[in-house]
């Protein structure tokens, strides 16, 4: 089953400095109709003028993941996770386990920055802060869907692979040229939430644009067609889990 949901259909948050689509219940943001997707808690689209700094502020019993669609994304934190700006196509995890401070910020003094932001729910409460990312090339996401985020044990046992991640979980990124057609394979009880960044595309035969994105349920597989050329993401998480920590009190 696909589920399309508009671009015209996900919240949009002005705040000056920032622009943020939020496509689940996210701060004063509240839909019960997306209020998050299986191991998926956010999904959100941020966009940040230059100079911006998003303040620090704590999280807990959460992996984070940010992946860089544009411009130069810096980060800081109390756990000395910080390796310097992250240029377009690169993508970092933030353990906030046990609880960390944290802060977004656009390293760029004169260009806009954009990032994609995703929280993803641990298997394991009470976690060791920490911070993993990769710088990636636009050449390897050419034409393929290439896996960025993978299981912490798979990830592990493949050096200079994807960024581990303390769910079974992945996230693939792609920039698919015209006429070119990917296929993922969903597991049974997984679901896939897929975002077309920029482009034109169809998924599963049904039209989509920039901004769009899909749920997808209940089927083997989701194929994936450019139109013209296109940049996307798509994460892969178990549809049933049990919430720790903090979540198990709130779900």
């Amino acid at each position: 089953m696909l589920k399309i949901r508009r671009d015209r259909e996900i919240h949009d948050k002005q705040g000056g400095w920032f622009r943020a689509r939020w496509h689940f219940s996210f701060d004063d943001y509240r839909d019960p109709d997306y209020d998050g997707f299986g191991a998926m808690r956010v999904f959100n689209d941020d966009r940040l003028v230059p100079g911006a700094i998003w303040p620090l502020h704590p999280h807990r019993d959460v992996e984070g993941l940010t992946y860089v669609v544009a411009g130069l994304f810096g980060h800081e934190d109390n756990v000395g996770g910080a390796f310097g700006p992250l240029p377009a196509g690169s993508v970092q995890r933030m353990t906030r386990g046990s609880g960390a401070w944290h802060s977004e910020q656009n390293a760029s003094k004169t260009e806009p920055m954009r990032f994609i932001q995703i929280w993803i729910l641990p298997d394991e409460a009470n976690l060791t802060p920490g911070v993993e990312q990769r710088v990636l090339g636009e050449t390897d996401r050419t034409n393929t869907l290439l896996r960025v985020v993978a299981p912490m044990a798979e990830a592990t046992a493949a050096p200079n692979g994807p960024v581990g991640v303390h769910q079974d979980a992945s996230v693939y990124v792609a920039r698919l040229e015209p006429q070119v057609r990917v296929r993922h394979a969903l597991g049974e009880g997984r679901g896939a939430y897929v975002y077309l960044i920029d482009g034109a595309a169809t998924f599963d035969g049904e039209a989509v644009s920039t901004g769009d994105a899909a749920q997808v349920v209940e089927q083997p597989m989701l194929e994936i067609e450019a139109t013209e050329l296109s940049e996307l993401i798509l994460v892969d998480v178990p549809l049933e889990f049990e919430p720790v920590g903090i979540w198990a009190r709130r779900l």
